[in-house]
């Protein structure tokens, strides 16, 4: 299929239906809707007189109120239509796309098809969200006819956020219909599409159920406890912080215990088939009905505010805090990774022990199915990170430790008898000396090493992820590195800029290296781009060093350092080149700043953008007071009162309100109307980069300077009493009330008469002026210390 043709294509899927409105079908329903589809989410029909919808209904309402929050913005949930299977199947007539989602039991499934195949548009695409059951003896149930457009679309949990999903073909499976369905996986709905084989749990699940009954397993061998292992197995292993237990819960014990005793089932080749088991004790919990989070308790529970661990030993919850053995902390602050590696073969603590155990297994594991599950390392890695949220797949952490150093380590393991199973370590283990190369990755199917998967749809992906020792295809030149910015540009007339400091944050040399990159740009380039490699885009000024800075006395430095950030505001806005940004992940504060001042943003959907300085007793103070002052009144028709939108904006930025998602930034009038936003974060640089260039090819002037009409005192009264009647009321604190009548009188432009029209530079001065009062005050300083010590917003 042309390239070209099936990019536009993707447009062409309108309508889509999911059967089964459980957890996960209302979830995906969820997404469908977010990237703009129709959806029709089916269930049974409900025995309630009058109300056939009701479980899908119920489902509906559901969505509104869950958290993390399915849906982009609420009102997304008008394009999702509840239906049932008695009254509503020749609605399927009408669907691009159909997917079942109901409970993990073939002969339901089955049952289902039956019913509803005779219902699908011919050109219909039906897939099965199963997470684990056999792709072709489920299309074994279909009609011969309906059996080619028919594979397995594996969701995770929640669909939103879970960058991975399994695409799993059976024999009969069109190949063209399976490239269509990457390419709208990929591009519509934003995801990492991974072509897995069709074997027990797929990818994903299948190694990471294995790491989970291996942890269970030596955790109990070395008697570490609950706590101890979340410790260990967390982000020291590269892992997410909720690291194995804290995820149990989450998943729910009862979930976790049936995809354990699935695969256990399913397994009968695997040497490791009676592994798949989990300790008495989590089946104990179970027994009590603790099944986790859902349940109020599981291997923790929250008691009176505090967490309390289950102690297996003892049978009952109780406060519990572990700690890192020093020998073992010393040998993870080693930063070569083979040095460390080494070191931890020499650590004799039963810490180091547990992770060197379950290292083992894992590798062991990952090598032997290689070749059944998966169609290349590259596959098998890059499911781990985006399925479980692992800094690094397996055969990544392996060839990272030296490849040939684990490998003989490992046999050795092997033939002591230290691990899970004696199976076996494939030939190719000893063959290589690497399993990802510069260009490809290892297929022990095909025996080959292979090239990431080909398709016109990566062609956006400028920096396409990859597994640890690919290179990118993109070819750059770096200008700058090192002086607080990375300054680079691939040939094309554009400079890309990103920030080097921890979370993207602003400080000095940020601001000085954004000066000398507008110049550079000005001087040498079509226009200049704001792009970080890797989210957040920026986390806000380093409040940090303005605390210290105050601390030291040294106030005068920080009101310079906001000086020079106002005066790299106006440059990116008045700049004679385009600049355009490209946001993805957290722009708090200063990032929301930098974003208002340039010419154009693009935003992944998942863009949590907001000016927050209130929530540290600040006020915004890098213009961003200003550009949204300006925005409230842009446009206002005449005769309108302009107290209502500045109002508005007050509210907003003195609640220190974030978007949810880029499409709520927009609503909050963070992002415009022309500011586009992208589903996959991988496309976030080459749509930025069209932007670009289509603002400087078309005579790119920089917009004039403004004269903004304020509120001034009248309106500046208005806000104080609403303020007020909040501070009698006990909604908000004094302090509260100090710093909003700051912002409102930065809002309302001062001491003038209502319809002043003032410069830039007057409000710029008067949101520097409000920043430094309220930073000598000490109730300021708290409010940061609190909030650099715990993250968390402090009302005192």
């Amino acid at each position: 299929m042309n390239g070209v043709v099936k990019m536009r294509a993707l447009n062409q899927m309108q309508t889509a239906a999911v059967l089964g409105s459980g957890v996960m079908g209302a979830q995906i329903a969820a997404h469908l809707a977010n990237s703009g589809l129709q959806v029709r989410l089916f269930d049974l029909c409900s025995e309630s007189e009058g109300q056939p919808n009701a479980l899908a209904e119920k489902a509906l309402r559901g969505l509104a109120k869950l958290k993390p929050e399915a849906l982009l913005d609420k009102m997304v949930l008008a394009r999702i239509q509840a239906a049932n299977y008695r009254d509503d199947l020749p609605q399927l007539r009408h669907c691009d796309l159909v997917i079942e989602a109901v409970s993990e039991n073939p002969k339901i499934k089955k049952a289902l098809y039956q019913q509803v195949a005779e219902q699908f548009n011919p050109e219909a695409i039906f897939a099965s969200n199963t997470s684990g059951l056999s792709i072709e003896r489920l299309a074994a149930a279909l009609p011969i006819s309906l059996r080619p457009h028919f594979c397995g679309i594996h969701f995770f949990n929640p669909p939103r956020y879970m960058h991975l999903v399994e695409l799993i073909a059976h024999s009969g499976s069109d190949a063209e219909m399976l490239d269509f369905l990457e390419a709208f996986l990929t591009h519509r709905l934003g995801k990492g599409v991974i072509r897995a084989r069709d074997t027990p749990a797929f990818i994903a699940n299948r190694i990471g159920t294995f790491s989970i009954v291996s942890i269970c397993h030596h955790a109990e061998r070395f008697k570490l406890a609950p706590v101890e292992v979340d410790l260990l197995t967390g982000k020291l292993l590269g892992r997410p912080k909720s690291a194995t237990y804290r995820t149990m819960d989450l998943v729910g014990l009862d979930i976790l215990a049936a995809v354990v005793g699935s695969l256990r089932t399913r397994l009968t080749d695997d040497p490791w088939q009676q592994q798949f088991t989990l300790p008495s004790w989590i089946m104990d919990l179970l027994a009590k009905k603790a099944l986790g989070q859902k349940s109020g308790a599981g291997v923790y529970k929250k008691v009176e505010g505090q967490i309390r661990v289950y102690q297996p030993d003892l049978g009952e919850y109780r406060v519990s805090a572990a700690k890192i053995a020093p020998d073992l902390g010393a040998l993870f602050a080693i930063k070569d990774p083979q040095k460390r590696f080494e070191a931890l073969l020499a650590c004799d603590e039963p810490q180091a022990q547990f992770l060197r155990s379950l290292l083992a297994d894992l590798f062991h594991y990952a090598a032997f199915h290689l070749e059944e599950i998966a169609h290349n390392a590259a596959d098998l890695d890059l499911a781990m990170r985006w399925g479980f949220g692992w800094q690094q797949g397996p055969f990544e952490l392996w060839q990272s430790l030296g490849w040939q150093l684990v490998s003989q380590w490992l046999q050795a393991e092997i033939e002591a008898g230290q691990t899970l199973s004696d199976a076996p370590l494939p030939d190719w283990v000893f063959q290589q000396s690497q399993i990802h190369g510069k260009l490809a990755s290892w297929s022990a199917c095909d025996g080959v090493f292979q090239p990431l998967a080909e398709h016109a749809v990566y062609q956006r992906q400028l920096f396409r992820p990859r597994p640890v020792g690919v290179l990118p295809s993109e070819k750059i030149t770096v200008v700058e590195e090192g002086e607080g910015v990375r300054l680079w540009h691939s040939g094309d007339g554009l400079l890309v800029l990103g920030f080097e400091s921890k979370l993207h944050t602003v400080d000095r040399a940020v601001l000085v290296g954004l000066l000398r990159a507008i110049a550079l740009a000005e001087r040498e380039f079509k226009a200049l781009l704001i792009w970080q490699p890797h989210a957040p885009f920026c986390a806000g000024a380093n409040l940090k060093l303005v605390l210290e800075s105050v601390a030291a006395g040294q106030a005068d430095q920080v009101e310079t350092l906001v000086e020079q950030f106002q005066q790299v505001s106006l440059r990116l806005k008045y700049s004679t080149v385009p600049t355009v940004a490209a946001v993805q992940g957290l722009a708090l504060g200063g990032g929301c700043e930098l974003l208002l001042h340039c010419d154009r943003v693009v935003a992944a959907q998942e863009s949590y953008i907001g000016l927050v300085e209130t929530g540290v007793g600040l006020v915004p103070a890098g213009g961003g007071c200003k550009e949204m002052l300006w925005r409230a009144l842009e446009g206002l028709p005449e005769g309108a009162d302009p107290l209502l939108p500045v109002a508005g904006y007050f509210e907003q930025i003195a609640m220190a309100k974030v978007s949810a998602s880029a499409q709520q930034a927009r609503a909050l009038g963070y992002l415009r109307p022309a500011d586009p936003i992208v589903p996959h974060v991988d496309e976030l640089l080459y749509v930025a980069k069209q932007q670009a260039k289509a603002l400087a090819e078309s005579n790119y002037l920089p917009p004039l300077p403004m004269k903004i009409p304020v509120l001034g005192r009248s309106g500046l009264a208005t806000l104080k009493a609403k303020l007020f009647n909040l501070r009698e009321g006990g909604f908000i604190s004094p302090y509260d009330f100090t710093v909003a009548e700051g912002l409102a009188r930065v809002l309302c432009g001062g001491d003038l008469e209502a319809g002043s029209r003032v410069n830039e530079g007057w409000v710029l001065a008067l949101e520097r002026e409000m920043f430094m009062a309220l930073l000598r005050n000490k109730e300021t300083q708290q409010r940061i210390l609190h909030t650099l010590k715990t993250g968390k917003p402090l009302r005192n």
